[in-house]
């Protein structure tokens, strides 16, 4: 019985300092991993929208109408908005959106769009797909294919793109096309119901 209770006390004390640790290095990291994640999504922003010097919250944004806008779209939702400019022009939007579709779970993304509806570019802000698959997503090629496109909607092909809408699939990996194309149309249907270029008003 004094084992049990000794025992007990021991795993007890354990916990605790564990607990306690656990909680000071979360303290630690926080800060830190807050400040690389803002990085990267500034990184992402100019890398989308090269014309633009800096990146303003929209201030309009509005989860509800966002969510309402892309109901046709399955498993998209509009994360967060941004008016990009160059001076005191706003010259487009950047628009983050994930995808719950992918093989691997969620992907995550930023849009550039100029205020004509052209997309700017594409990068992928957190993805988790089979290495030489789906994470082929994440290449220079694969996001190229978007950029300086003005469609109503991108759609994914197997036999080789040959219009602005098309995007060609990646191999062994049209699951993953198909979840970031479909990421990409979701602020691309969003710019349309609901920005339509109003950056300029």
């Amino acid at each position: 019985m004094k084992n049990i209770i000794k025992n007990t006390l021991i795993l007890t004390a354990i916990t605790l300092v564990s607990g306690v640790l656990l909680g000071l290095v979360y303290e630690i990291t926080k800060e830190p991993i807050a400040l690389a994640k803002e990085a990267a999504k500034n990184e992402a922003y100019q890398a989308v929208m090269a014309d633009a010097d800096a990146f303003e919250a929209y201030a309009d944004y509005d989860a509800k109408e966002a969510a309402k806008a892309i109901a046709d779209i399955a498993g998209c939702e509009i994360n967060e908005v941004v008016v990009a400019k160059a001076g005191s022009e706003a010259v487009g939007y950047v628009v983050t959106t994930t995808t719950s579709e992918g093989y691997g779970g969620d992907i995550q993304i930023s849009v550039g769009i100029a205020n004509d509806g052209t997309v700017t570019g594409m990068e992928i802000l957190s993805i988790g797909e089979t290495a030489g698959l789906g994470m082929n997503a994440d290449t220079p090629e694969f996001k190229a294919q978007y950029a300086g496109k003005q469609v109503e909607a991108f759609v994914v092909t197997k036999t080789g793109a040959s219009a602005d809408e098309e995007i060609d699939a990646i191999s062994g990996a049209t699951i993953t096309s198909n979840a970031v194309t479909n990421a990409v149309n979701s602020a691309i249907v969003y710019f349309n119901n609901v920005l339509g270029g109003s950056a300029n008003e």
